[in-house]
This record gives structure tokens, C-alpha cells and sequence, in this order.
């Protein structure tokens, strides 16, 4: 019998009760995936499979340095043995490998080996590599903020670590000094191309060290001590709120990448033996015996335990049902509840401008939910934002509700995700132009628009993100888009553009309290308009309803859909033409996700005649969809044919002349009202 003392704290016999449950866990991986590998021949609901062998011990190893139901998970794809250390129900991983209804683990919605387990921790998985990093990160920043001491476990491969959100993520917990630990399963390649061809110098190891107050620990992950060790250091640092760690450990893929794949391709005979060789459940069975902490008995009931197990596990999930008919339509939104009732309200304040009703907005809700935080480029203390929206926050709420991040989209997006898993925090993110939204959409509209739907409604993300869109400031290229109809076209996101100072208020003060994720679009050129956009500010009580469209104009001729600045330009035109006796109805759409067909379709049986007027290019834009909706749904209204006017189908210039080409003028408007009035 040994006298040593095998880790922080344990004697010899705890030890060998700790590295038996390791060894059982990691024959229940290696069992698990080899017992899919079986299932997926045999069409029987699971048709792709993704082997963790030789990665087991890294999994099974952090997971028992983690404290399960407290600390977080953002697992990645070869990280079943981390989920099932962590407590996940092995007959559950079986359901989800046949696609079968389960509680967790999404229920069908996702492909095998994406991991989401809210009483667990383990966040929704994504399979785009390397999302995670900045969820985790943001759900560290939030666990500070609230003054906790979980941790946060991330998890990737080597290839994720060329990803720019592994940076990114890296760069946020350092400034922030998170408690954050990244683990990176380095097996050296990433499907089929070598660490040589994936990372400058063959290791991401020193890039990690230059992060300042990022500790790194570089570890042998099929070896127990050196895994343990590593995992130890690093969570001890995290959890001692000394700031972020990063493990990496190396091991070696000893199966395909996936059943689809196949290594001889690319892998010689040579380097697949020496990387069997390497296997850590021989290795770890070998020196459990030499260390005298189990007999050759004990190892084979250890397997016969485990085989069992997954024998057992997979017979039940065998008979688990498939998903309901009609459940792949459900769980696009959350269901939402206000607090109060949302009804239209006449505002009684003094007139205020948009910028200022939006500021107004975001400080009631500051006031009333200590989870709202607001944060972005340039939007803490003084500055407020390039437009000022956010002015005064910072000094009115302090540094932790109103800050300035980073100058990186995927990072705004991305931290707020995690910030949103508690159920508490409620982010509200700016993005300084929508026209930059581009290196954040991946952070979009493949997490945030779909993690409700995805984790089978088991998480919520209550994130507004504020952007300033459009044109007519002579911004170029780069400060005028309107890319409303991008965003509508992406299930689960909620969108809304104001078109005056009241609705911007009532409309955004609802969209921080909605559990769903709201972009809203603020036009630039109206911040500051007085004339049809400069209304009495609403009360702080004072909700509007999404999904409800505004009479901004009564009229009996022709019915005119805007939304945004369009909307001021039709009332102006509309007023002028009122002169000649032509009586126009304007809808202000308010949003268009969800979409107010009623009102549309009331207004135009009214008048029979359509215009939609949109800034956007024409080309598949938004009017294109309510142009549809009528044709379908309103068709035996219509006297004439539907007419839409739009932004040219080119890049805004800067140029002002060129500007007023390209974007929808008054002058423009009424030529073609004049001409739908002559059917």
C-alpha cells in the first residue's frame, strides 16, 4: 500500500475511489461511442457518429475538478466524456444519437454530440467551431458581476484556436480578469489538415501567454498526473477570482473525425500506431496495476460495469419516442408574459427627440432590472455612443452596468449570449452601425437567433442589440445600409424600427424585458428630427406592443406601408398631397418580425391600392415579403397592381448628389403615388 498522497487533500484510499469512478467514466465513453458506432448502421434514427477516443481522459478529468449544477460548461463536439462526467443520463445521450425525444440535449434539434443541460450547466452547444469561447467569457463576466465564484469550463479543439472568437475570448477574460478556464484538446489536427498547416510554429501555447494575467498550463492529456495537475492549477486559479487559465492538453484522435470521415486519407499507418499507443485507458489501466491501487479483478468488473451500462442505455433509448408531429414549429420564440399590460397610451410629456427617448428608455430600465447592462464601443461615461444614446449611464449606474468593450462585433454578440444564461442578466448590446454588424453574424443568426428553438425552449436569451442604421447623413458605403431585410429573413430574432421618439421609447422598453432576442434598428437620420418624429415622451409604465402596426395617416385613395425614415418622408408627402384633395393612408409597420398583417390588409380592402416603401435596395428586400402577404391574403382588394419604391440595388455613395439617386426622395414618391392614383 502507498502512503502518498495523490492530489490536493485526498489520502491514497480516497485516491483510488476517485481514479476507479475516472476509469469507469472513461470506459463508459469509450463503450458509448464504439455502441453508437453499432446503432448508426443500423437506421434506427442515428445516422452520424463522432468518436471521443483518446480524448476521454481530458474530459472525465475536468469534469471531476468542476463541482456539477454550480460550475458552467461550453462543451464542444468531442466532449461526451465531459458531459457524461458532469451527470448527464447516459440513456438521454442514447436518445439524442437516435434523434429520439428527450428532456435534454435538445430533443431531436440538434445533431448527436451537441450538449444542453440547464440544471446541470451545460450550455446549449453550438456546432459552428468556436462560438463557444465567448459565451463562456461572457458568462464569466456575469458571474462577476454578480459576485459569484462559479466556473467557467470552455472546450475546443486545436482548430478552433485559428478562429478569430478564440482570440477575441482570450483578449475579453484577460482585460476582465475572468474566471474562466479554456481547455484545448490538441490532437493535432483538425479533420484533415496538420497542426503544422493550422498554427503558426505548430502551437498556439505562446500566443496564449502574451494575454496578460492568462496562465497557461500545457499538459500530457493521456496521462493522469499531468492532466490532473493541470486542471487542478487552473480551476484553482479561476475559482480563487485570480483571473482566466488555459489548458492544452495533448492527445491523440485514435477513431475518424466522424463516420464520414476516413484518416487513411491523410494519416499513415505509422502515425495511427503510434497514436494507439498512446491510448489513455491502456495507459491509465497500466498504472493503476503498477501502482498497486486496483487488481486485475477490479479492472475487469470495472469494464463488465461499464459495457453493461451502455448496453443497458442504449436498449432503453431504443424505445424512447421520436418527437411529436407538429414540435419542429414550436419553441421559435419564448412565450412572453409583460409585467404590465401593453396597450397604446396618449403620452403626456414634454417633446423629446429619439436619441434622447432611446436614452431615457434604457436608464428606466437600468433603474427598475439591476440585470440590465449596457455596453458596446464607445458607449460608457461621457461619450455615450457616437450618437450619444447612452450618455450618462455610466456615471448614473457605474462601470459594471455601462461599459465599453473591445472594438469587435463577435465579442458584443458573443458575451452577451453568456451574460443571458443566468436567467438574470438582460444585455442590451449596441453595435456603433449595422453596416458593421457583418463580423458578429455568425454570432447572430447562427446562436442567439436559435438557442431557444435549439435547446427545445430549455434557455432563454433576453438580448436587445441596438444598431443605427440607414442612410441620408452622406455616410458612404460603410454608414448608410438598411439591412432590415437581411435579419427578418432568420427565424427566432425579433425586429423593430421606430419611426418617432414615443414608439422608440415604449418599443425599446419592451424589447429589454422580452425573454427573446430583439435587434433594434435606430435610423441615424431621425435621432434628432424634429418634424413627425419628436413627440411627448410616453411615461416610464408605458409599453408598446411588437407585432403592431400604427395608422400614422387615415386617408381613403391609397394605402402607403413604411417603416423607419420612410415613414416620416410618407407623411410629409402625404400632407402636401392632401392640398390637391388626394387622401392618403399611412401604415407605420413599427415592427417587422413580428409582422402586423390586420392593419395591412384592413387599410388596403379600405382603399384597393398599395404602395411599400422601403430605403433598403429593392432586390429581396422586406417589401418583397409584405408585397406577398397582400398578393396572397388581399388580393380581391386590390384595384391595382402592388407598387413598391425602393433604395437603388447599389452601395449608398457619399457623394450627396449620388446619395439622392440611390436612396427614395420625396419627389420620388410622389411620382409614383401619381401614377398607382391613375388606375
Amino acid at each position: 500500500m502507498h502512503s502518498k498522497i495523490e492530489g490536493k487533500g485526498r489520502t491514497v484510499q480516497q485516491d483510488k475511489k476517485r481514479q476507479l469512478h475516472i476509469f469507469q467514466l472513461m470506459l463508459q465513453a469509450r463503450f458509448t461511442d464504439e455502441k453508437m458506432a453499432k446503432l448508426g448502421k443500423q437506421n434506427k434514427g442515428g445516422t452520424f457518429q463522432l468518436s471521443a477516443a483518446g480524448h476521454e481522459l481530458v474530459g472525465v478529468v475536468a469534469a471531476q475538478c468542476l463541482v456539477s449544477g454550480k460550475d458552467w460548461g461550453f462543451a464542444y463536439y468531442r466532449d461526451q466524456p465531459f458531459a457524461l462526467s458532469m451527470g448527464s443520463d447516459l440513456k438521454e445521450l442514447f436518445g439524442v444519437f437516435l434523434g429520439r425525444a428527450t428532456k435534454n440535449h435538445s430533443s431531436g434539434r440538434m445533431m448527436p454530440y451537441h450538449f444542453s443541460h440547464k440544471d446541470l450547466r451545460l450550455f446549449c452547444q453550438s456546432s459552428v467551431v468556436g462560438s463557444q469561447f465567448l459565451h463562456a467569457v461572457g458568462r464569466a463576466w456575469a458571474i462577476k458581476h454578480s459576485g459569484g465564484d462559479e466556473v467557467v469550463y470552455v472546450s475546443a479543439g486545436d482548430g478552433a484556436t485559428s478562429q478569430g472568437d478564440f482570440h477575441e475570448a482570450l483578449n475579453f477574460a484577460a482585460i476582465h480578469e475572468l474566471g474562466v478556464v479554456f481547455v484545448i484538446q490538441n490532437n493535432g489536427w483538425a479533420i484533415s489538415v496538420p497542426a503544422s498547416e493550422q498554427t503558426a510554429g505548430g502551437s498556439v501555447a505562446s500566443l496564449v501567454k502574451s494575454y496578460a494575467g492568462m496562465e497557461l498550463f500545457e499538459a500530457d492529456g493521456t496521462d493522469y498526473i499531468s492532466m490532473q495537475a493541470a486542471m487542478e492549477g487552473a480551476v484553482a486559479k479561476a475559482r480563487q477570482k485570480r483571473g482566466p487559465a488555459c489548458v492544452i492538453a495533448s492527445v491523440h484522435r485514435l477513431e475518424a473525425h466522424s463516420n464520414s470521415d476516413d484518416p487513411k486519407k491523410y494519416k499513415s499507418c505509422a502515425i495511427a500506431e503510434t497514436e494507439k499507443a498512446k491510448d489513455p485507458l491502456i495507459q491509465f489501466e497500466r498504472r493503476l496495476l503498477a501502482e498497486g491501487l486496483c487488481t486485475e479483478q477490479e479492472i475487469l468488473e470495472c469494464k463488465e460495469g461499464a459495457k453493461e451500462a451502455v448496453e443497458e442505455a442504449a436498449l432503453a433509448a431504443e424505445s424512447f419516442p421520436f418527437p411529436e408531429k407538429g414540435s419542429s414549429r414550436q419553441h421559435v420564440f419564448a412565450d412572453y408574459e409583460p409585467p404590465v399590460a401593453l396597450t397604446e397610451q396618449e403620452s403626456q410629456g414634454e417633446k423629446i427627440v429619439m436619441v434622447d427617448a432611446i436614452n431615457h428608455a434604457i436608464d428606466e430600465e437600468m433603474e427598475l432590472d439591476p440585470g440590465v447592462v449596457v455596453f458596446g464601443q464607445d458607449v460608457a461615461r461621457g461619450k455615450g455612443g457616437v450618437f450619444g444614446a447612452t450618455r450618462g449611464l455610466t456615471e448614473k449606474h457605474g462601470s459594471m452596468r455601462c461599459f465599453n468593450t473591445p472594438l469587435a462585433e463577435s465579442t458584443i454578440i458573443g458575451i452577451a449570449v453568456g451574460m443571458a444564461a443566468d436567467g438574470i442578466h438582460r444585455p442590451v448590446a449596441e453595435i456603433q452601425f449595422a453596416d458593421y454588424l457583418w463580423t458578429a453574424i455568425n454570432q447572430l443568426f447562427n446562436e442567439v437567433s436559435s438557442i431557444h428553438y435549439r435547446s427545445n425552449g430549455e434557455w432563454q436569451v433576453p438580448i436587445v442589440v441596438r444598431m443605427p442604421y440607414g442612410g441620408y447623413i452622406q455616410g458612404g458605403p460603410y454608414h448608410s445600409q438598411s439591412i432590415e431585410g437581411f435579419l427578418s429573413h432568420c427565424p427566432g430574432l425579433k425586429v423593430v424600427i421606430p419611426s418617432n421618439s414615443a414608439d422608440a421609447k415604449m418599443l425599446l422598453k419592451n424589447a429589454i424585458r422580452d425573454p427573446n432576442p430583439v435587434v433594434f434598428l435606430e435610423h441615424k437620420g431621425l435621432y434628432r428630427q424634429q418634424k413627425f418624429t419628436a413627440l411627448a415622451e410616453p411615461s416610464k409604465d408605458a409599453l408598446l406592443p411588437f407585432g403592431k402596426a400604427k395608422v400614422a395617416r387615415e386617408g381613403e385613395d391609397l394605402t402607403i406601408v413604411a417603416w423607419g425614415m420612410m415613414v416620416s418622408m410618407a407623411l410629409e408627402v402625404a400632407d402636401r398631397l392632401a392640398f390637391e384633395g388626394i387622401n392618403l393612408e399611412v401604415i407605420d409597420l413599427r415592427t417587422i418580425v413580428p409582422l402586423d398583417t390586420t392593419t395591412i390588409l384592413s387599410s388596403v380592402e379600405k382603399t384597393g391600392k398599395v404602395l411599400i416603401v422601403q430605403e433598403a435596395p429593392q432586390n429581396c428586400g422586406f417589401g418583397a415579403e409584405v408585397a406577398a402577404r397582400i398578393a396572397k391574403e388581399g388580393f380581391e382588394f386590390l384595384d391595382a397592381p402592388i407598387h413598391r419604391l425602393s433604395g437603388s440595388d447599389t452601395p449608398v455613395p457619399y457623394s450627396k448628389p449620388m446619395e439622392e439617386e440611390v436612396l427614395p426622395q420625396p419627389a420620388d414618391l410622389e411620382l409614383k403615388i401619381r401614377s398607382i392614383l391613375k388606375y
